[in-house]
């Protein structure tokens, strides 16, 4: 129980795991449902408090149903809420390696739930230090869905307590670098093929006609040579070869 609310449960500090609590999302097993945030909590099973406490609150909830929402009637639970991480899943597949020796427990909300950090919880945690691997302490709450399950659990709050290793699906970029052999890749500038860097002519002239190199050329219209220097800023006749 927690505010007094028999409904309500605060865990103590749990490992999360397919984090979506920056921005909703919708499952793959729900293709067509509505956008929702989530986060995937694995409980450890020496925390024998919190398992026990989230039990009697899915009870409480169940039983809340029966008498005000079923009339009496004791529907049966489609799936548990809450797995052991040693088994297999619903599907016959097993749980993770982060899951082992933990119990699994999903909660999920339509509002955006408060994620801060455990000790200022009036200072939202920034997208990037929201991540799965993270610890924190959770708020959820029980309840009777109009649909699927007798039993739903709805997140609250979400207040994180320490980081941890990422799980992101593979190794990490720090763990996989930390195993390169780095130095073998650098090395120093290799000097150009042949010595220098060749050189290739001068600078084009800004505007046709300013040229400052020596014409060695042949005038093809009248035939003559246009050797000697020409003057910055002369212009040529292109017809008679000629100073304009």
């Amino acid at each position: 129980m927690y505010q007094n609310n028999p409904l309500r449960v605060a865990t103590k500090e749990v490992r999360l795991s397919y984090v979506h609590l920056n921005e909703p999302y919708v499952s793959q097993q729900n293709p067509g449902g509505k956008p929702k945030y989530s986060v995937t909590m694995l409980i450890p099973k020496s925390d024998t408090a919190t398992k026990a406490e989230i039990d009697r609150t899915i009870k409480a909830a169940y039983e809340k149903g029966v008498k005000d929402k079923w009339k009496g009637a004791r529907p049966q639970m489609n799936s548990p809420l809450i797995h052991d991480g040693d088994g297999l899943r619903t599907n016959g597949t097993p749980f993770g390696p982060e899951c082992k020796g933990c119990w699994v427990l999903t909660a999920s909300t339509a509002r955006k739930p408060g994620v801060y950090p455990i000790t200022s919880p009036t200072a939202p945690l920034t997208p990037e230090e929201v991540y799965s691997g993270m610890y924190a302490v959770v708020t959820m709450s029980f309840y009777n869905p109009q649909s699927g399950n007798p039993v739903a659990c709805s997140l609250d709050n979400v207040f994180k307590t320490r980081d941890g290793e990422p799980l992101s699906g593979g190794p990490s970029a720090q763990a996989d670098a930390a195993g390169l052999d780095v130095g073998q890749y650098i090395t120093a500038p290799e000097a150009p093929m042949g010595g220098a860097t060749p050189q290739y002519g001068g600078v084009m002239p800004a505007t046709p006609g300013q040229m400052t190199y020596q014409n060695t050329g042949i005038n093809p219209i009248t035939g003559q040579p246009m050797g000697g220097p020409q003057m910055s800023g002369v212009q040529i006749n292109p017809i008679t070869g000629q100073p304009m």
